[in-house]
């Protein structure tokens, strides 16, 4: 039995996996999860051995995990349903702000959240993408709320734009 709990991005994950054999390469390569930006294991916990074919199932079905989650936009979320009512039946969702939006429809929020009502509540994603990978030194990035973008330019002169190797969002 292998118990694994992992923070990825303030958000507690575990993981519960019954197997048998040796957990030695096992444990060695969930270790290497903590090169992973925003991975964190918090606690591991192995008991019984396993042979290798199932124990690099698990491994390979964990890492792709850790990479889908590494790679999917963390910047949605889900209000509940606050029910929109019209001639006593439920048409749609009301936002934080008061504003009825039809099941089914979709918006941009003036902070640039793209969002969709449904029967589950309002499911809103971040509407843009952060530069991660630059010469910060050297360049600053700066967001544009009109168009819901990222810009990264040199600090000295803003006409000047600066190669970005990496975005997030």
């Amino acid at each position: 039995m292998v118990s694994l709990y992992i923070l990825y991005s303030e958000r507690p994950w575990h993981f519960v996996i019954d197997f048998k054999g040796s957990s030695d390469g096992f444990i060695s390569a969930l270790r290497n999860l903590r090169n992973l930006e925003k991975v964190e294991i918090l606690h591991f916990e192995s008991g019984s051995q396993t042979d290798r074919r199932r124990q690099k199932t698990i491994l390979a079905c964990l890492l792709v995990l850790a990479v889908s989650v590494a790679l999917s936009n963390a910047s949605c979320f889900l209000q509940p349903l606050k029910p929109w009512v019209s001639g006593g039946e439920t048409i749609g969702c009301h936002d934080l702000n008061g504003e009825g939006h039809e099941f089914d429809s979709s918006w941009r929020t003036i902070d640039c959240n793209d969002c969709s009502c449904s029967r589950g509540g309002i499911r809103c994603c971040t509407a843009y993408v952060k530069p991660v990978d630059y010469d910060e030194e050297k360049c600053v990035s700066i967001f544009n709320k009109e168009t819901c973008t990222y810009k990264v330019v040199e600090k000295d002169n803003h006409s000047k734009e600066c190669p970005v190797n990496a975005w997030v969002g």
